[in-house]
């Protein structure tokens, strides 16, 4: 089962990388450590790195976490148990390129975070502390060690998506110095399995990974190349080609995947074309219009708002794209 697959199937409701190219005129500079001021939380805490033998109690407290903030704002549960919340911790934590970063208070553990490091762009998330622990700083240090490391690391940019509902995660990850980008609507439903004349979609290989990361430069500035080679190799990546040439590319169609493409019609050639949507559903940018109403009109739903946030480099889009849950 691909890896795609794995994170959809514990995830349920709600990606070692080659370098990351940027363009010469995008500029490559580091994150700079002025972008935050590093707060001492009210609580005495102790931040680690995360071991295997942690999935258990992190997912546990995911689960609460995210079912104690959803049940507040009357959304659905992002967990079906906790067992499949620490599927996915065990998942993460065994994972070369997601580092984990564990809080604990009085010797027990009260949280945790992740940083996608698949590619120089590096997402973050999910992050989650434990509802009796919560107010009290933990939850801002644990952002603040991830983009510490981000920025030892030399990367040029940090993002993440946040879900719409969370006032206080808006307000925090803004006041860290990450900047709203872009209204996303989480979508769902069944694809509805059709060809756009013109607009070709295969499995992507091997031979195609060049193709697919120029087409990832051309509209965000930057590649996702590690991204891209592991959903090829896990078999879950697809491409739409326009008159023999590569146009966009999807690394799945799914919460934990992104898709790219040079216009709004090859997006909707990879959608139309899945036999599935994993997970939760699609993230289409909102100011996407017709993108948008094209989902809603093969009747897939909306389920909720999120918004991606960005810290470091970020280019205005100059084609289409669906967001991962990461970025």
């Amino acid at each position: 089962m691909s890896a795609l697959l794995v994170l959809s199937f514990l995830f349920f409701s709600v990606a070692a990388a080659p370098a990351l190219t940027l363009p010469s005129q995008a500029g490559s500079e580091p994150l700079k450590s002025q972008h935050f001021q590093i707060q001492e939380p009210t609580m005495s805490l102790e931040l680690r790195d995360g071991r295997p033998d942690d999935a258990t109690v992190l997912g546990r407290i995911c689960f609460e976490a995210f079912k104690d903030i959803a049940h507040r704002h009357h959304f659905p549960e992002d967990f079906p148990s906790p067992e499949a919340a620490s599927g996915l911790m065990s998942f993460l934590l065994g994972h070369p390129k997601f580092h984990a970063v564990v809080a604990e208070a009085g010797g027990q553990v009260i949280g945790g975070n992740y940083l996608d490091e698949r590619s120089a762009i590096a997402g973050v998330g999910p992050i989650f502390i434990d509802p009796a622990a919560q107010g009290q700083g933990a939850g801002r240090r644990l952002m603040e060690v991830v983009i510490a490391r981000a920025q030892e690391r030399g990367l040029p940019g940090v993002r993440l998506v946040q879900v719409g509902y969370n006032n206080q995660t808006l307000c925090l990850y803004s006041r860290l110095g990450f900047q709203v980008r872009e209204p996303l609507s989480l979508i769902n439903g069944t694809p509805a399995r059709i060809h756009i004349s013109g607009y070709d979609v295969r499995k992507a290989t091997a031979g195609d990974t060049d193709a697919c990361n120029r087409v990832c430069r051309e509209v965000h500035g930057h590649d996702r190349a590690g991204e891209v080679d592991e959903a090829i190799r896990d078999g879950s990546a697809t491409v739409v080609e326009r008159q023999g040439r590569i146009t966009g590319y999807a690394t799945s169609i799914g919460f934990f995947a992104h898709a790219v493409g040079e216009t709004t019609e090859d997006l909707k050639a990879l959608i139309g074309a899945a036999d599935q949507i994993t997970g939760p559903g699609i993230l289409v940018p909102t100011r996407n219009h017709d993108l948008f109403t094209w989902c809603l009109d093969h009747k897939l739903r909306l389920v909720q708002q999120m918004t991606l946030m960005t810290m470091g480099f970020y280019q205005d889009p100059t084609g289409a794209y669906l967001s991962s849950v990461l970025y």
